[in-house]
């Protein structure tokens, strides 16, 4: 870490038990540290997931720590980058369960990721907390893998809800081969329900560094809007530079500063269904959108308030089972209703996140930042 971080850091654990309303002081955490795993794409085609969740976790680290940590012992984050490869992924995984030994492991960035780690995390009923939302059906026999961000079938809705309330029912459809094949996988059976036709799907690879024949064959289309779901830059980019001038509606997946800044001047009039608008934050937001700022000299988005969630989360089911629980106990601790920054969460709930539709945002790019809609959905 930079010595410019590392005095952001130190300055902004003075404002650190903001966040606690009504916590009194408390001494730091000492004595022997329990190792909490996790996992992020903080290089590759997942990095502007990645490198935000990263930060989200060190900023965590630094705050319960500071709050006694569990009990008062400190916890200790082993984060480790997969490059964005789910072999990569699977292969840390079995490093910090079996070789560091850790409590819990939190991430992957990716859905493909995801589901290979939960192989291992399930079989050997290792607390999971993914930066994912559930995705493939075997992901609903896990049930000690949480995630904390929603489920697809929820993006595909508030993608659906976002186009009837701008009264689109031709629909275009840019979308990558990992994440926004198990969004479009929820989303083509609801598509109807609401009157959605989608005139033109196409698919691009993970990682793609040209996407304009897929946007101009849905351009030709002719749609009155487009959705974009991918965790990508490349596709808005070429939905400028072919000159489609319908309302682009894109999935969280693209929501980080990271993506957007790689947008570039395509970072204009898109609309996202999200959580976390840190230029305009909710009031349970506010606490943690400053101290991040302060931290970092930057504006937190979804993943950052994901990770920092997952990891108070983890904490908290520490403290209730105790840090030398076992790993069945520690995974019951788990099945509650959380408070969190991004949302709020009941991880007793079938997918294992318990997020509800009401808790989406909608916000708008406009000129490269992020600006608050007016819109909600209804529970």
């Amino acid at each position: 870490m930079s010595l410019s971080k590392i005095a952001r850091f130190a300055t902004a654990l003075a404002g650190l038990t903001a966040l606690a309303v009504g916590a009194q002081a408390q001494t730091p955490a000492a004595g022997e540290p329990i190792k909490i795993g996790a996992i992020v794409s903080a290089t590759g085609a997942g990095a502007g997931l990645g490198i935000p969740e990263r930060n989200g976790l060190l900023l965590a680290e630094k705050d319960i720590n500071a709050k006694g940590g569990i009990k008062g012992r400190p916890i200790k984050m082993i984060i480790e980058d997969d490059a964005s490869n789910p072999d990569t992924a699977l292969s840390k995984a079995n490093e910090l369960i079996f070789g560091q030994k850790v409590v819990a492991l939190l991430g992957p960035s990716l859905t493909a990721s995801t589901v290979a780690v939960g192989g291992v995390t399930h079989a050997n009923k290792v607390p999971q907390i993914a930066f994912t939302g559930i995705g493939p059906a075997v992901e609903r026999e896990r049930k000690c893998v949480a995630h904390v961000l929603p489920p697809q079938r929820l993006n595909a809705q508030a993608l659906l809800e976002y186009a009837k309330s701008i009264r689109a029912t031709k629909v275009g459809v840019l979308h990558d081969a990992g994440y926004g094949n198990v969004v479009m996988a929820e989303l083509r059976p609801l598509a109807d329900k609401y009157g959605v036709k989608l005139v033109a799907v196409e698919k691009f690879e993970i990682g793609a560094t040209d996407t304009t024949t897929q946007a101009a064959k849905v351009k030709a289309a002719q749609p009155e809007a487009v959705f974009v779901i991918a965790t990508s830059a490349t596709p808005f980019r070429n939905v400028k530079q072919i000159q489609i001038t319908q309302p682009v509606i894109a999935a969280i997946g693209s929501s980080s500063y990271e993506y957007v800044n790689a947008m570039g001047t395509a970072a204009d009039n898109i609309a996202i269904p999200e959580f976390v608008v840190g230029e305009d934050p909710l009031p349970h937001q506010k606490a943690f959108v400053d101290l991040y700022k302060q931290a970092y000299n930057s504006t937190p988005k979804n993943y950052e308030a994901a990770a920092w969630d997952a990891a108070h989360i983890i904490a908290s089911a520490l403290n209730k089972a105790g840090a030398d629980a076992t790993n069945e106990k520690l995974c019951e601790a788990m099945k509650a209703p959380y408070s969190g920054v991004l949302a709020n969460y009941d991880f007793s709930a079938d997918d294992m996140t318990g997020i509800p539709i009401g808790s989406f945002v909608f916000s708008k790019l406009v000129g490269g930042k992020y600006t608050r809609t007016p819109f909600r959905v209804s529970q």
